[in-house]
C-alpha cells in the first residue's frame, strides 16, 4: 500500500531562509570589510609616505649612497604590516640617495604629490605608490608596493569569515530551537483543530494569545459558521424535497393499485388520470431541481443584466398557458427595471411564485406581478393574488414547500431575499416578493430603462 508523501515542514523552511539571510549578511559584511580594509590601507600607506618624505627633507645627507640589496639586510619585518619603503633623494638637482637604483626607473620630472605608477622590479611589473615632495634645494621621492593593500583586505576578511564558519553549526542549532519554540502555539492550534467536530461546530480552539493566530482563529470561526449554516440549509432543502416528492410518489402507488384492481371502471379511469397527474407533478419537481443544479454548477450561466419586466411578462404568459382552462394571464405592472443576475434562475424563481399563486386561487381570482423600485431604494418583483382558494399557506406548515424553498435558495444565490408580504394593499390577499437591497446604478440599467 503506497503511503502519502510527507509534506515539508514550515520550521525547516524558516530555518533555511534564516540561515540563508544570515549568510547573505555575513557575505555583505565580509565584502564591506574587505573594501574598508583596502581603503584604510591606502590611507595609512599615504600617511607613511608623507611621514617618510618629511623626515628625509629634514635629515642630513652626507653624500652619495651606494645601492643596497634589501634582501641582505639583517632585520626584516613582515611586509604586510611593515611595508618596505623605497627612497630617492636629490640635492640641488643631483642624485644624493638611491639605495635601490629607482631614479633611472622613475619618470623624469615627477611633479610633487601622490602618483600611482606601473614599474618593473626584478623582471616583474608591479603597481607602486609614490609621493614626491621638495623643500629648498632638496627633493625626495618615497614609494611602496601597493599589492599589500589587497593582501591586508583579504586578511581582514578572513578574520571575519573564520569565526562565522566555526559558529555557523551552533547558530543553526540555536535558530532551530528558537523557531521550534516560536511555532509551538501554531502546532497547538493545529492539534486543537484536529479535535474539531464539523457536524456540531464544537471543539474550536480556545482564544489565542498572539495577534496572528487570533486572526486565523477568527477566520476559521467565520468559515465554520458559514459552513454550518450552509449544511443546515442543505438539510432543510433536502427535507423539503423529500416531503414534496413523497406525496406524488405515494399517490402514484395507491392510484396504480386502484387502477389495476378496477380496470375498465370509472374509478379505474379516474385513478389512471390521477397517476398521470401525479407523475407529471413529480416530473416537474425533478425538472426544477435539475434546472437549479445546472444553473448553480461551477462554470454555469454567468450573471448579466436581466430586464425584470420583460421576464415577468414571459413567465406570466407561460404559466397561464400551462394552467389551461382559459385562465387569464397575470397582469404585469411597473416600469422597465434591470437587475444583475442569471436569467435561468430568475425565470425559475418567478415561475414558481406565479405558479404558486395560480394553483392556490380560483380561476376567476386575479393575479398580478408588480415590478419596480421601492421607496427605500430597493428593487422588488411582487406576485400578488386575491386569495379565496388558499387554505393553509405553505409557510404555515413549518416549511416553505418545495416551490418557495427553491425561490428562497435562488434569492440567496442572486443577492436578493424572499419576503412574504404581511398585509398587501386591497384587493390583494396574499403576496410574495423577491427584493434586491438597492437599485443598480450602472450604465446598463440606464440603457435598459430607456
Amino acid at each position: 500500500m503506497a503511503t502519502a508523501e510527507r509534506a515539508p515542514r514550515l520550521a525547516w523552511r524558516l530555518l533555511a531562509w534564516t540561515l540563508a539571510t544570515l549568510l547573505g549578511v555575513w557575505l555583505v559584511l565580509v565584502a564591506s570589510a574587505y573594501q574598508t580594509a583596502v581603503h584604510e590601507a591606502k590611507e595609512i600607506s599615504d600617511g607613511q609616505l608623507t611621514a617618510a618624505a618629511r623626515l628625509l627633507l629634514t635629515a642630513p645627507v652626507q653624500g652619495p649612497v651606494p645601492a643596497v640589496d634589501a634582501a641582505a639586510l639583517p632585520v626584516r619585518a613582515e611586509p604586510r604590516y611593515a611595508p618596505e619603503l623605497h627612497v630617492v633623494v636629490w640635492e640641488s638637482g643631483a642624485l644624493r640617495w638611491d639605495p635601490q637604483a629607482w631614479a633611472a626607473r622613475l619618470p623624469p620630472s615627477l611633479p610633487e604629490g601622490y602618483h600611482t605608477l606601473v614599474l618593473p622590479l626584478a623582471g616583474e611589473v608591479r603597481t607602486w605608490r609614490w609621493f614626491v615632495a621638495g623643500h629648498g634645494a632638496r627633493r625626495v621621492a618615497v614609494g611602496l608596493d601597493v599589492s599589500r593593500h589587497a593582501e591586508l583586505g583579504r586578511d581582514v576578511a578572513e578574520h571575519l569569515v573564520r569565526p562565522a564558519v566555526v559558529l555557523l553549526p551552533l547558530v543553526a542549532l540555536l535558530l532551530g530551537w528558537a523557531i521550534r519554540r516560536g511555532l509551538a502555539p501554531l502546532s497547538a492550534l493545529a492539534e486543537a483543530l484536529q479535535r474539531f467536530d464539523a457536524d456540531t461546530a464544537r471543539g474550536l480552539p480556545p482564544a489565542q494569545r498572539y495577534d496572528e493566530l487570533q486572526r486565523v482563529q477568527r477566520a476559521l470561526q467565520a468559515l465554520v459558521e458559514r459552513l454550518h449554516t450552509l449544511w443546515q440549509r442543505e438539510r432543510r432543502f433536502t427535507s423539503d424535497v423529500a416531503h414534496e416528492l413523497r406525496s406524488p410518489l405515494t399517490a402514484l402507488v395507491w392510484q396504480a393499485r386502484l387502477a389495476r384492481l378496477q380496470v375498465g371502471t370509472p374509478a379505474g379511469e379516474a385513478a389512471l388520470q390521477t397517476v398521470e397527474r401525479e407523475a407529471l407533478r413529480a416530473g416537474e419537481i425533478l425538472t426544477q431541481l435539475l434546472a437549479l443544479a445546472r444553473a448553480d454548477a461551477p462554470g454555469g450561466e454567468a450573471a448579466q443584466p436581466v430586464a425584470l419586466h420583460a421576464l415577468a411578462q414571459e413567465v406570466a404568459d407561460e404559466c397561464a398557458t400551462a394552467m389551461g382552462g382559459g385562465r387569464t394571464p397575470p397582469e404585469v405592472q411597473g416600469p422597465p427595471t434591470v437587475v444583475r443576475g442569471r436569467p435561468t434562475l430568475l425565470r425559475l424563481a418567478l415561475r414558481n411564485l406565479v405558479d404558486n399563486a395560480l394553483r392556490h386561487t380560483p380561476a376567476q381570482a386575479r393575479v398580478a406581478v408588480r415590478v419596480g423600485p421601492r421607496t427605500d431604494g430597493a428593487v422588488a418583483v411582487e406576485v400578488l393574488d386575491e386569495g379565496g382558494g388558499r387554505g393553509e399557506a405553505p409557510a404555515d406548515r413549518g416549511g416553505l414547500g418545495l416551490g418557495l424553498t427553491l425561490v428562497q435558495r435562488i434569492a440567496e444565490h442572486e443577492g436578493a431575499r424572499l419576503e412574504r408580504l404581511a398585509s398587501p394593499s386591497p384587493p390583494w390577499a396574499t403576496g410574495y416578493a423577491l427584493v434586491w437591497p438597492s437599485a443598480p446604478t450602472g450604465p446598463e440599467t440606464g440603457a435598459a430603462s430607456r
